[in-house]
């Protein structure tokens, strides 16, 4: 039986449920579903219908639902033709009357299938898995660093993390990784072979932190620099993977192209630095994806790098306006010298943090540098 923990949408879909139909996309098996049904205390406070079953599918066909309960969740309706085109008709003939959420394993313009737009109809939201941020807010008793440890271990999907074990956690991994390469991509894109795919995964693993070239991989895939970007977009729209472009505006020197790319399920990683400075960046997107579809800003992430190759892991703006350098570190307290190299470039009030994973002290510095424990930071960042 899977135990519900609140998790930290939840106020914000309770708080729009009544005013647009909520597009909820992210991760398979980050909880889409269980956050879905559990808004309200009470099973009889929405209906719910996975358009693979049948006979959910006859009466989403029939509109043949309770119109007395709180909301309706339309789970894989995307399978569905003409979907978008269905749900506006819906929209504007009852309005949210019950309200709507659908929810998907893949972000909403990876449906080409159907050109209908739904402007003005929806609001998005994307669930990212567990971070030590949301963990440390469900249970406050366990330290910070005992949280990052476990996330380093097992990665935040919250079934593999509160199952607590490295075995279920291989266990679970091969099931998942298959689940989105052998079904959910398969439906929408049949042009790719599942060997590439699994290939370019295995090649992306050991380049975790690292710039990406397409053509690097096309010898090993046997395809062009094309095709490997659009297997990378088609990876990273099913949310298996995600890209952090370089930031160049106003940088002397800096490169403009090559990204990085990360993955959601963190423990996938073999090297600890590596998987380390991926669980940061996980937190710091899931923060940004928060601060967009909750508040309306505009978040942006990249890393800094130049034709020198003097390189910060991340870069963070707000409304195209840096305002957070960031520095990922094993265990290195030295503070780097790349901060002071970018930041004449980068406006005067940006905040330079070096985040160390094994730290003895924190420290800040007359320049306004900061070196800070990493589990601290992170359940607290805002």
């Amino acid at each position: 039986m899977k135990v519900y923990k609140n998790r930290y949408l939840e106020k914000y879909l309770k708080r729009d449920i009544k005013e647009k139909i909520l597009i909820l996309t992210g991760p398979r098996q980050s909880g889409k579903t269980m956050l879905s049904k559990h808004l309200y205390p009470s099973s009889i406070d929405y209906g719910y219908f996975n358009y693979f079953d049948p006979v959910d599918r006859l009466v989403l066909e029939r509109k043949e639902w309770n119109r007395n309960c709180k909301y309706l969740v339309f789970d894989e309706l995307h399978i569905k033709k003409n979907w978008k085109r269905w749900l506006k008709a819906l929209y504007e003939k009852t309005g949210l009357n019950p309200g709507i959420i659908v929810t998907g394993s893949a972000r909403l313009e990876t449906y080409r299938r159907s050109g209908d737009s739904l402007a003005g109809c929806f609001f998005p939201f994307r669930l990212h898995p567990l971070d030590l941020k949301e963990i440390n807010q469900i249970n406050k008793k366990v330290k910070p660093e005992q949280i990052l440890n476990h996330l380093l271990e097992v990665g935040g999907f919250p079934e593999p993390y509160f199952k607590g074990t490295k075995q279920f956690y291989n266990r679970w991994k091969k099931t998942h990784s298959e689940a989105i390469l052998k079904e959910d991509m398969l439906e929408l894109d049949k042009y790719h072979r599942i060997s590439q795919l699994e290939t370019l995964l295995e090649l992306l693993k050991s380049r975790v932190g690292q710039t990406v070239q397409y053509e690097n991989f096309s010898k090993t895939l046997q395809c062009d620099g094309k095709t490997v970007k659009k297997m990378l977009d088609l990876l990273e729209g099913f949310y298996f993977i995600f890209k952090v472009s370089p930031y160049y505006k106003n940088i002397n020197k800096s490169i403009r192209k090559q990204p990085k790319y990360y993955f959601y399920d963190i423990a996938q990683i073999q090297d600890k630095g590596a998987r380390f400075e991926n669980l940061v960046a996980c937190a710091l997107l899931k923060q940004n994806h928060l601060k967009e579809d909750g508040y309306g800003e505009t978040r942006g992430l990249y890393y800094l790098r130049n034709k020198d190759k003097k390189e910060i892991d991340f870069l963070l703006t707000k409304n195209s306006v840096p305002f957070q350098m960031i520095e990922t570190k094993w265990k290195e307290d030295k503070l780097s010298s790349h901060f002071d190299l970018f930041a004449k470039d980068l406006p005067a009030s940006i905040k330079k943090i070096q985040l160390v994973k094994e730290l003895v002290r924190e420290k800040t510095t007359s320049a306004g540098h900061e070196i800070r424990r990493a589990s601290s930071w992170l359940q607290s960042m805002d």
